[in-house]
């Protein structure tokens, strides 16, 4: 297995002892290092996984790589695909499109994978997309949101099973706007994803009667976040909407309670993950926001299964939604080459149109299934609040359950007009 390395915005190797100090704590040091027993003569089937090891992104590519790898694991103790073993092989994006394309074009030349899956961050979906689209490989997103993956920028080589930046925001929308008031204020992240979630909230807003009172464009990787929150104060919102990622996110939160804006100002968004909630402290956990998956989903026995098993064997932590992003787009891959029985791309292609997750691998209440039209996941959303005074993992409250097709755009409205092959 080739061992992933560092290639940051800087530049710089990171070597294999580096990345198990890292992620040795979370139990990814034995995932990684776990490899089954297989006859020589059987050929893996070799997934490329590109995601952040290290950045900003780094939790949450962190839990991608253990939700996959916890498949995988699972996937070869029941016999592999086809008889044959599956391979996750893990290179770090650090968070940067092109490293990213970079460690895509290294698992082709040198690993000879498969498929390819990954990308936290959504300027690297779109670049790990085209690039896939060029040396047509299967490539599944399982994290990078922005609309126009699926949308205007579609292609038939490329899947998603994170949700489209709009099924985000119309998760929580008229929540926070009839809740709070129809004067919003943006903090954004100054990339392809933030942007196109202002962009979806703006419609609705625009829609709705109310008016964006101020807002800015945040670098990633700020950390000083005070000349952005005078302006908040000075502007006096009634939602303070942040749409921002990674420690970015968690740094901003931190120093709005420290101004004590969210005692004034409801602060609320349309991505919340619950890496950010335990990386904040009790007094920063606050807002309402949307979440992609959650652990807590009383009733559904395929859930709490799920959940025991892993945390059984990640020494008590509880899965994420970036945990079963991982999770289901390996699972999706098997299901569609068993389905194929094949691993050629474009046979795989048409297996996992219309492919939908079943129960035990959905892991809620709604039956996602992979559009056609798109090649977008209809998973559920979960909207909610962060509990105030709550312990780990029991962090936030799910207000309700909704099924990402009734809030989707149509493939048509999002731009997508999907090439055959």
């Amino acid at each position: 297995m080739q061992q992933p390395r560092k290639q940051g915005l800087e530049g710089g190797e990171f070597d294999r002892r580096d990345f198990l100090k890292t992620a040795g704590a979370t139990g990814l040091a034995s995932l990684l290092t776990t490899t089954p027993t297989w006859a020589a003569s059987e050929k893996p089937i070799k997934i490329g996984l590109v995601d952040p090891i290290t950045s900003t992104f780094a939790a949450l590519g962190q839990s991608e790589i253990k939700g996959a790898k916890f498949a995988e694991a699972e996937i070869n103790k029941a016999g592999g695909v086809m008889g044959r073993p599956l391979q996750v092989l893990v290179e770090d994006s650090a968070g940067n499109p092109g490293t990213a394309v970079d460690k895509c074009a290294r698992l082709l030349s040198q690993d000879k994978v498969d498929f390819l899956m990954g990308t936290v961050n959504s300027a690297a979906s779109l670049a790990v997309s085209q690039f896939a689209s060029r040396h047509k490989k299967v490539f599944i997103a399982t994290g990078g949101h922005v609309d126009s993956l699926t949308g205007t920028s579609c292609n038939p080589f490329t899947f998603r099973t994170c949700s489209t930046t709009w099924m985000l925001t119309s998760g929580d929308f008229e929540t926070l706007f009839t809740k709070f008031g129809k004067k919003w204020y943006f903090l954004t992240t100054d990339y392809a994803f933030g942007k196109s979630e202002q962009t979806d909230y703006e419609a609705q807003i625009k829609k709705a009667g109310g008016t964006v009172v101020g807002g800015a464009l945040v670098p990633v990787g700020t950390t000083d976040f005070s000349s952005y929150l005078i302006d908040v104060k000075a502007k006096g919102p009634n939602v303070l909407c942040l749409l921002l990622a990674g420690n970015d996110q968690v740094n901003a939160m931190k120093q709005i309670a420290q101004f004590g804006i969210n005692k004034d100002i409801a602060v609320g968004g349309a991505l919340f993950e619950l890496e950010q909630a335990q990386a904040l402290p009790p007094a920063a956990r606050y807002g309402w926001w949307t979440m992609e998956w959650y652990w807590k989903q009383p009733g559904n026995a395929h859930v709490a299964d799920f959940v025991k098993r892993f945390s059984a064997a990640h020494n008590g932590e509880y899965p994420t939604a970036r945990v079963w992003f991982g999770y289901a787009t390996t699972h999706a891959f098997r299901l569609a080459v068993e389905k194929a029985k094949s691993t050629d791309s474009i046979k795989v292609i048409k297996a996992l149109e219309g492919l939908a997750l079943p129960p035990e691998v959905a892991l809620q209440s709604h039956t996602p299934v992979y559009r056609a039209a798109d090649h977008q996941l209809m998973l559920s959303m979960f909207p909610g609040h962060v509990k105030q005074g709550g312990t780990y993992p029991d962090l936030f409250e799910v207000s309700t359950i909704v099924p990402g097709a009734s809030i989707a755009k149509s493939a048509a409205d999002m731009g997508c007009k999907m090439p055959t092959v």
